[in-house]
């Protein structure tokens, strides 16, 4: 059994493009010239992740607006004077997962993977006071059917896996230290992942992190015994963990060894998406050794600690330290797998 790896998400954007963005949003250029620096990224951007020799990959998320925003963007009813809100139903996507994904189909022939957001970070759209004539439940079943399309159509367009981005996750434990929160989030993402069967589900994954927006984090406080437990629970087969810029990492191996359960796969992240240096393969390699000490390696598989750009306009880590870290990720997993005698099959 090889050690899969795989990317979580984002690449920055070129400068090219990120300069376009500006004069798009300012009026200085249109739709259609827009678009055209859209396909010059996302070609470069998949032809860069090929030569990486990664066996998956994505769209480096170059023509999203930002990996949490894309189905409000354009909404036009939500209060600006806030955090976003929705001030009327129904609630439906602006835009899907589904056609970033085709749009970069078509330029590759290795697996792609595409990530959506999730149904628990998109519930905070909800005012507490609530809509008048758009009830909190309506709402919820609104944007189960909602999340529900995102992933199945990503699925019948012949996505490799689909990740459930579920940063919120760590973070709703720094917000509610009784998990309440927590419990809810998972109970509403079950909702989602109840409507697709158990093949369906062995390609979708859940994503979470600590956070990583132009270098930040929310939450790496919040320790994973605190998170594990509860977010293995989840009707999803794919967990894609930051591991790599974890202090304690015997003990949230110890972690995920308790709580893994049969049938589901650990995504460790291997390399640090916060820190310039560019890891080696020999200590990537390293890493996945000792992971394997603790984790039947039929349940280990690679990752990246997050991803590169989460936002449009992150420009906190450059493009080509990004696919170095890939290449080095890559490598490091067929070292591991060397020297556990395991001999890689294509997927």
């Amino acid at each position: 059994m090889p050690i899969l790896t795989e990317p979580i998400g984002s690449i920055p954007r070129p400068v090219e493009l990120l300069e376009g963005l500006k004069a798009f949003s300012a009026g200085n250029i249109g739709a259609q010239e827009l678009d055209i620096l859209f396909d010059r990224a996302l070609q470069d951007t998949i032809k860069r992740f090929e030569a990486t020799g990664s066996p998956v990959i994505t769209d480096g998320e170059q023509t999203k607006p930002s990996f949490a925003t894309y189905p409000i963007h354009g909404l036009r009813d939500l209060d600006p004077s806030q955090l976003p809100k929705l001030r009327a139903g129904p609630f439906r996507y602006q835009l899907h997962a589904a056609d970033f994904f085709k749009r970069a189909r078509l330029l590759t022939a290795l697996p792609l993977k595409q990530a959506v957001i999730s149904a628990s970070a998109l519930s905070l759209l909800y005012p507490t006071e609530g809509i008048a004539g758009y009830p909190a439940d309506v709402f919820m079943t609104d944007l189960v059917d909602e999340q529900e399309r995102d992933i199945r159509d990503c699925l019948a367009a012949g996505a490799h896996n689909v990740q459930i981005d579920f940063t919120e996750a760590r973070l709703s434990l720094k917000l509610d230290p009784g998990k309440g929160l927590l419990r809810s989030f998972i109970a509403l993402n079950n909702r989602v992942l109840d409507r697709f069967t158990e093949s369906d589900r062995k390609n979708i994954g859940v994503h979470s992190c600590p956070g990583g927006d132009q270098d930040s984090i929310h939450s790496a406080d919040i320790e994973y015994s605190e998170l594990l437990p509860l977010l293995f629970e989840l009707k999803a087969t794919n967990f894609y963990l930051q591991y790599a810029s974890e202090k304690n990492k015997k003990q949230v191996l110890e972690v995920i060894k308790e709580n893994l359960r049969p049938g589901q796969r650990v995504f460790i992240g291997v390399t640090d998406v916060l820190n310039p240096r560019i890891e080696s393969p020999e200590e990537i390699r390293d890493l996945v050794l000792e992971a394997a000490g603790m984790i039947p390696v039929s349940q280990l598989g690679t990752t990246d600690d997050c991803g590169f750009s989460p936002f449009a306009d992150d420009t906190s880590t450059s493009r080509e330290i990004a696919f170095e870290k890939i290449r080095s990720r890559v490598e490091g997993t067929r070292l591991a797998e060397a020297a556990l005698g395991i001999t890689p099959i294509a997927i």
